[in-house]
């Protein structure tokens, strides 16, 4: 039966056909104490009729049922027969249920106000329904009333939820949306730290050695030293990289490059031919994995940018200073134009590395500024919290 309900809650139509059709059956049980029966029996059948749709179109069927009602008072007046008295007209306490749940306490108001004057008018006409009847009548109605005010309310509790349960959807499927994005991110962030620094530093030494293959061999073979080793150090850092997406974040599982993993990527530019001052200050060995990666990245990135783009003979000052709540990281280069047929003047860049050390220093709640300075220099800095929003 449960099934049965759900499905009929479904086809209104249906549901009230058969109300309709249940009317009809009890209203023509009594046509055997009428006189004329053909009038009786016509009125059985039409009375229930705009039942059929009094969820489809309320109002008009509610008009229909007053016309009918007071139409068949009429008929019973004129042909002096008792047709008036017929079980289907429960269907107007019915559609008096239907305005009120459905459509508004105002239009049932105005309903009630003509079902009022029908039953005047039957009065009047007919010398019906009698005091009985009348009361049996209000019961009626006042019932359905009552009934329509808990079914409505009922059903305002139901759109609500429904409506709740959709914007949790929608949320909910917002929120995978920003989790996959802001995921991919991640990784095109990592990746493009790891390859761009790395084949940057190959692409200058690879040009640098085929302009010296021939006078300074020694030079050629140093830096061939650095592609191999900038190589084995990317292949490292990408394994890690790819390990670390494979498997849920952890922190715990982030490099720590502290002081000296700072160090060596000076040491690795400065053998690419960057002039690298490096400056250290506070205890950077004991600070949260994902601060030490960041500090990591934005040195690593700031002098990559400045080997392709400071000029021939590019310098670059890099200060990382540990302070009571935060880190200050500050590089600031030559802020050169390379020169034609300077190896490092050829690499293109995607335009990403500014992206990218934005969305870091934002992920880790810290501000940053990069732009270049009144004396031409360009100039990247970064404050990055000790605590992390996760700590």
């Amino acid at each position: 039966m449960r099934r049965f309900s759900l499905w009929l809650r479904g086809r209104p139509i249906v549901a009230d056909s058969i109300l309709a059709a249940l009317l009809l059956f009890l209203d023509a049980l009594g046509v055997g104490d009428e006189s004329n029966k053909v009038v009786y029996l016509i009125f059985s059948v039409i009375l229930p009729l705009p039942l059929i749709l009094r969820r489809v179109y309320p109002r008009a069927v509610a008009a229909a049922m007053l016309v009918l009602s007071l139409v068949n008072t009429l008929i019973g007046y004129l042909i002096d027969v008792q047709s008036a008295d017929h079980v289907a007209l429960i269907g107007l306490g019915v559609m008096l249920y239907t305005l009120v749940a459905y459509v508004g306490r105002r239009d049932g108001l105005v309903f009630l106000a003509f079902l009022a004057l029908d039953l005047a008018l039957s009065v009047v006409l007919l010398d019906q329904p009698r005091g009985g009847d009348l009361a049996m009548s209000a019961l009626i109605y006042a019932l359905c009333w009552t009934l329509a005010e808990f079914n409505g309310a009922r059903h305002a509790y139901d759109a609500e939820v429904a409506a709740r349960l959709a914007v949790a959807d929608y949320d909910k499927e917002r929120r995978a949306h920003d989790a996959v994005a802001a995921e991919r991110t991640r990784i095109a962030r990592e990746l493009h730290d790891v390859v761009a620094h790395a084949v940057s530093v190959i692409i200058v030494q690879a040009d640098g050695a085929k302009y010296a293959l021939r006078q300074d061999p020694d030079t050629a073979e140093r830096a061939l030293a650095t592609i191999a080793g900038t190589g084995r150090d990317a292949l490292r850092e990408l394994r890690r990289t790819v390990t670390l997406l494979r498997t849920e974040h952890a922190p715990q599982l982030l490099p720590q490059h502290g002081s000296a993993g700072i160090a060596k990527l000076a040491q690795m530019m400065r053998e690419a031919g960057l002039a690298v001052d490096l400056e250290l200050t506070g205890e950077l060995d004991d600070i949260a994995p994902e601060v030490s990666l960041g500090v990591h990245r934005i040195v690593q990135e700031s002098l990559t940018n400045t080997l392709r783009h400071a000029g021939a003979e590019p310098k670059a000052v890099v200060r990382v200073h540990r302070r009571e709540d935060d880190i200050l990281v500050e590089v600031v280069d030559s802020g050169g134009v390379p020169a034609q047929g300077y190896p490092g003047a050829e690499i293109p860049g995607a335009g990403m590395g500014l992206v990218g050390m934005r969305e870091r220093v934002a992920v880790l709640g810290g501000t940053l500024h990069a732009g270049r300075l009144d004396d031409g220099r360009w100039q990247v800095r970064a404050d990055l919290p000790l605590r992390t929003e996760a700590e």
